[in-house]
């Protein structure tokens, strides 16, 4: 039995950190929308929390990243042994599928998540597509599946489920994908996946599993409960169930200032946020003031990696009062934020138009 952190000192971490609580146990906790101002990247201790079971303690010089199934030379691999490979450091968003679940009307099951569940943050690791070439994925593999050392119960399934995930090969062979030790230059902390996790580059934070322990290349489909029960996209359409699998970030733009209910003076507004997609690089991010036109706002700098990109719109309030500020991004795929979040039975990929109110002195 792996040992578990102790559930009353993440959360006290947590709470230090200023995260805004979900839930204690499992620890899920998102970033405070005022703190996604600032630099390229998330200070680690303010990053976002998403957790199913408990957090596992694993001990770096016992653990190993076991490499098996259908592979021509399966291996176990140290800590140590991932250091001496290849390395690279990427920027990358990670934002959870559910992250504004709770926008969804009539609500859904699952964390009644706001917009803080996303992150930006640097990670270092070893490329994926390099330790499935040295273990040797044979052809028939069709599936790469990832196992965490976190487990527990689930509904409609008996003993105990373990986090698992799978790629297909395809996309596991992604030059992008991570198995990262490192974040924003330090040691993964335990809450974030130490000593290993996977990160996958445009995809919604379920794939990248944490306290990685096992690799396995599969046969067939993986029909595991966070794969076919969890983290699927299902709508009733013409009295028939459709289900799809969540896999890339949906585009979304995020308002971070001003605050929500803040008051500001009349006369000139600066109005700044975040903006990121999963399938391109953000074409443009347009700011609505007040119900009034659709205005371009400025892209700021470059975006770094599968960072998000920071905007800015400097425009003006005419008269005192409410008023409300409404943004919307469009990504280089053509995909553009919608008025309304799309209702789906699990609350997953809830990306509508980002609104705020505000109130002029």
């Amino acid at each position: 039995m792996v040992e578990a952190v102790d559930p009353d000192e993440a959360s006290r971490r947590a709470r230090e950190a200023g995260l805004v609580f979900q839930r204690e146990d499992p620890l899920n906790c998102e970033t405070p929308l005022g703190a996604l101002i600032g630099g390229s990247v998330m200070p680690t201790r303010r990053f976002y929390v998403r957790n199913h079971f408990q957090i596992p303690r694993l001990d770096p010089s016992s653990w190993r990243l076991e490499v098996g199934g259908l592979v021509e030379r399966p291996s176990s691999l140290s800590l140590l042994d991932l250091h001496n490979m290849r390395s690279l450091t990427l920027t990358v968003t990670m934002e959870c599928a559910g992250n504004g679940r709770a926008l969804l009307d009539p609500p859904t099951d699952g964390e009644q998540w706001g917009l803080g569940a996303v992150s930006v943050a640097e990670w270092t690791g070893v490329p994926l597509v390099d330790v499935l070439e040295r273990a040797g994925v044979k052809a028939a593999a069709e599936e790469v599946l990832f196992r965490g050392a976190d487990g527990g119960t689930v509904a409609a399934r008996s003993g105990v489920t373990r986090f698992e995930r799978s790629l297909s090969v395809e996309a596991a062979r992604d030059p992008d994908v991570l198995l990262a030790y490192a974040m924003n230059g330090e040691p993964l902390p335990v809450e974030h996946g130490y000593p290993l996790r996977l990160v996958v580059p445009g995809w919604y934070g379920v794939a990248a599993v944490k306290w990685l322990t096992e690799i396995e290349a599969i046969g067939s489909p993986f029909t595991g409960f966070f794969q076919v029960d969890r983290y699927i996209y299902e709508w009733e359409r013409d009295r028939r169930v459709v289900r799809e699998p969540v896999t890339l970030q949906r585009v979304r733009s995020l308002i971070t200032e001003p605050s929500p209910d803040g008051e500001v003076e009349p006369g000139v507004l600066a109005v700044r946020g975040v903006a990121w997609s999963g399938a391109g690089l953000i074409a443009r991010v347009e700011v609505s003031v007040g119900d009034g036109n659709w205005e371009a706002a400025r892209l700021v700098g470059d975006q770094q990696g599968y960072g998000w990109h920071r905007w800015e719109l400097i425009t003006r309030t005419r008269k005192a009062g409410g008023t409300t500020l409404r943004a919307r991004a469009t990504d280089l795929a053509g995909n553009t934020q919608p008025e309304r979040p799309e209702w789906n039975r699990l609350g997953y990929g809830s990306n509508a138009i980002h609104e705020v109110s505000i109130r002029v002195r």
